[in-house]
């Protein structure tokens, strides 16, 4: 019941009203500061900080966001630049090429799949595959746009036939 009352801004304990803070709190410089923050680019955890700093306001994230938005302040939000990382220099490994499609099971299908596993073509590319429940087989390469070739899907095909047969399915 305190929770309800907490969230609805009712009287509690001793008279203390719980509830959001509220824009008449604040006198005429502190919002003219608030303004001047805002325009100086501070955040809104920069205003909540500060408002607690310089006015001795607590304030939530909620409560600051509502106060910003009663106020009309705009916030500058500055793009912050991409930072490139290191590994993104980095050119994606080349798959190895074995020669010879192998195709893998998973214990525990993919949600939403009967079954599912992984395969690995013949110019070592590899995939996840699946079928859904009413059979239809889908295939989410690791790179994407990959297609694999004709014969490669054969053996594919084959390989997944046995593995299924084998399985009990």
């Amino acid at each position: 019941m305190l929770h309800a009352r907490m969230a609805l801004g009712i009287s509690g304990i001793s008279g203390h009203v719980f509830g959001m803070f509220r824009t008449s709190q604040l006198s005429e410089a502190q919002i003219s500061a608030l303004h001047q923050w805002a325009a100086d680019g501070a955040t809104m955890s920069d205003i909540q900080r500060r408002l607690k700093e310089e006015f001795d306001h607590s304030l939530t994230y909620m409560d600051t966001r509502f106060l910003v938005l009663d106020l009309g302040l705009q916030l500058q939000e500055t793009a912050k630049p991409d930072e490139k990382k290191p590994e993104d220099d980095v050119p994606a490994p080349t798959p190895t090429p074995t020669g010879k499609v192998t195709v893998t099971m998973d214990h525990i299908a993919l949600p939403g799949a009967l079954v599912s596993g992984k395969v690995s073509f013949s110019d070592g590319e590899t995939a996840i595959w699946m079928l859904d429940q009413t059979g239809r087989p889908g295939l989410d390469p690791d790179t994407p746009g990959y297609r694999p070739t004709a014969e490669d899907i054969r053996e594919f095909q084959v390989q997944l036939r046995d593995l299924i047969q084998k399985s009990g399915l």
